[in-house]
């Protein structure tokens, strides 16, 4: 009877616990939405787009309400690529490619601040915007580990995909579509998907694009090990159109 009473009360503690965690939870997910859609700009965004966006994803078989979403940045290209794909499946369809209208720097990663520099690397949005001085904003969370490890001692930060088509080391694009783009973004976030994965390329690693950076940076070696190391991820996508396992830490940092 003691052990009875004993796994009884056991149970209930972690039932509690459970019931604890999943309420705080949801109580930060409706606080959050609250404060996405408190803002004109937001609210205006996911209400413009909404047919629009829902049409587009339903062209590729995507379920709008219910997917995960991918984002790769090409810097040479000026392109950033949306992806997209059903929870049920593990392989991404690409939805839609956004024009970077301007950059700053040059190729190669961001290893101090006030380089100008755009990173390079994989990343994930970790902050939503809505007040942003350029409409509305996606931070990255620049740095992260590769970046720590290579980088000098004032890194830098508050690296964003952001409208008004200004830069100073961020992805920029129009206002229009940073519109579109944040409301994609938000309802994944709001669906459950806590990491967005951002990787940004200084160009489409294929053999063209490798050989141009071997002639373009034929000493650099720091940014052909960097390169290197990218085009792993660069390949498996382009031959399976999914992901390679990324661990995100708390601090941000990930790990293939």
């Amino acid at each position: 009877m003691m052990l009875y009473r004993l796994v009884v009360y056991f149970l209930l503690i972690v039932t509690g616990l459970m019931y604890s965690h999943t309420s705080t939870a949801q109580t930060d997910d409706l606080s959050f939405k609250s404060a996405q859609y408190s803002s004109p700009r937001v609210a205006g965004a996911m209400a413009r787009y909404h047919d629009t966006i829902s049409t587009i994803f339903a062209k590729k078989n995507i379920d709008y309400r219910n997917c995960e979403i991918y984002i790769r940045a090409f810097k040479s290209q000026n392109d950033l690529e949306l992806w997209a794909r059903n929870i049920d499946n593990n392989e991404y369809k690409h939805i839609k490619t956004y024009r970077i209208c301007a950059l700053s720097g040059k190729l190669g990663p961001k290893r101090a601040q006030g380089d100008r520099q755009v990173p390079e690397g994989l990343y994930f949005i970790d902050e939503f915007n809505p007040k942003s001085d350029y409409y509305l904003s996606l931070l990255l969370n620049y740095p992260n580990y590769s970046d720590s490890a290579n980088g000098g001692v004032k890194l830098g930060g508050d690296i964003y995909i952001h409208g008004g088509c200004v830069t100073i080391g961020c992805l920029p694009m129009t206002n229009d579509g940073i519109q579109e783009l944040y409301a994609i973004c938000l309802n994944a976030r709001l669906s459950g998907e806590e990491y967005i994965p951002v990787h940004i390329y200084p160009t489409r690693l294929n053999r063209n694009g490798m050989n141009y950076l071997t002639r373009e940076f034929p000493n650099d070696l720091p940014r052909q090990q960097l390169w290197a190391e990218l085009k792993t991820n660069f390949d498996y996508f382009e031959k399976y159109h999914k992901l390679l396992p990324v661990m995100y830490t708390p601090e941000g940092r990930y790990t293939n």
